[in-house]
């Protein structure tokens, strides 16, 4: 794995002392069996410094992941950067006319500072965040964007997101340790948690020397599929030598290339955020949406009111979800509610093309279907609308369908 470059310095803060377990396990959700793995799953090869990398006392996997495990830190701020390229099709713009398009008429609600509309812009393309968090009740995430920025404020029980070019507010409320959970990654540390929660017998977990994010010395944990078939080719974390805070998160994809997810710290201070920060009064002449006003607006428009988003309605969706294989191979198929399938070719007219020319069309002992690729995520739909998608490659969607048949 190449080392991480140098990114900008910043003087951090000491630590602030340790807080209750609660709160601990709130923050960081590893779980135990990780620690449980056996010392042939985690490689036990201490960090070993390379030619102008930091020098740290030697650490072995299963002590690193510990380290990230019993982290207590909840107050820091700093700069975040955010790259995203899993390799969409190219739909001749159609794709950032969509969300231009999303961003004018603002989400749901017809507010360009609903959250729920702009944090989606996180999924492609590069983005510098400022970020800021004092314990679970106040964070603060802006993307920092050409002359304006949008930000999204919890501080307490409510919520604003701000769209300072178009001086629109939105306004909500959670209960208490609610907005967390509703977050999307952000931090690396989200995205390193996930990755922890694969750690088992089919996969590798090594310490990779050292390197230096944000001005601060870490070590570079790495997560790599022992099994043929995944798109994964690589995880790496680079951990705060202090705090055990994951600093930098890169996925690259098996097929090589540059990373499918690449997301660090370019500064990054420990010390607890002036409170300030969190502070937020709508600006005069601001348009203020609030939650639930967009709802009640359609009911006397006769327009059709949001899906429905409870977990209850998500999994009526999926009626019938199911997953095949292990580990990193694994694979969830559901019946998609499409007897048929997807128009192809010929028969299914300009429609039909359209479609081909977005995935392969494949066969099998299952019949005939497409598969829609990214560098990451394959999802193969058949003839008869049942759908096979996960993070592995073509192959290995075909021959799950074969064995379902």
């Amino acid at each position: 794995m190449a080392p991480y470059e140098s990114d900008d310095t910043t003087t951090a803060g000491e630590v602030d002392e340790p807080r209750t377990g609660r709160r601990r396990a709130a923050r960081y959700v590893v779980p135990v069996t990780v620690m449980g793995v056996a010392a042939a799953t985690i490689g036990l090869v201490p960090a070993i410094a390379s030619s102008g990398d930091p020098d740290l006392p030697e650490i072995t996997a299963a002590q690193l992941i510990e380290k990230i495990a019993k982290s207590d830190v909840e107050q820091l701020s700093g700069t975040v950067k955010i790259t995203t390229d899993l390799g969409l099709p190219d739909l001749g713009g159609l794709e950032s006319g969509l969300m231009s398009g999303a961003v004018e008429r603002g989400g749901d609600d017809g507010s360009s500072a609903d959250p729920s509309a702009r944090l989606t812009e996180l999924a492609s393309g590069t983005h510098t965040l400022r970020i800021a968090a004092d314990g679970p009740d106040r964070q603060k995430v802006s993307i920092l964007e050409n002359a304006a920025e949008y930000s999204l404020i919890h501080n307490g029980k409510d919520v604003w997101g701000y769209d300072s070019a178009s001086n629109e507010v939105h306004h909500g409320t959670v209960d208490a340790g609610e907005h967390r959970e509703q977050q999307p990654p952000t931090l690396p540390k989200d995205f390193a948690e996930e990755a922890l929660k694969s750690v088992d017998d089919t996969t590798s977990v090594t310490v990779d020397g050292t390197a230096q994010v944000a001005g601060r010395d870490a070590y570079k944990l790495v997560v790599e599929p022992r099994q043929s078939g995944s798109t994964v080719g690589a995880i790496s974390i680079a951990v705060d030598h202090e705090t055990g805070v994951p600093l930098k998160f890169t996925l690259t994809p098996s097929s090589g290339g540059s990373a499918v997810v690449d997301v660090g710290f370019t500064k990054v201070s420990f010390d607890r955020p002036d409170a300030s920060t969190f502070a937020f009064t709508p600006p005069k002449g601001a348009k203020v949406t609030e939650e639930g006003e967009a709802e009640h607006g359609r009911e006397h428009s006769g327009k059709p009111e949001r899906a429905p988003k409870s977990e209850e309605d998500l999994a009526k969706g999926l009626d019938g979800l199911k997953t095949l294989g292990k580990g990193w191979n694994t694979i969830a198929t559901f019946d998609s509610g499409a007897p048929g399938g997807l128009p192809s070719g010929d028969a299914g007219g300009d429609l039909g093309g359209f479609v081909d020319s977005l995935g392969d069309r494949v066969k099998g002992e299952f019949g005939t279907g497409t598969v829609f690729s990214t560098r990451l995520i394959n999802a193969l739909v058949t003839e008869d609308g049942t759908v096979y998608v996960g993070a592995v490659t073509k192959d290995a969607l075909v021959k799950a369908a074969d064995a379902g048949k």
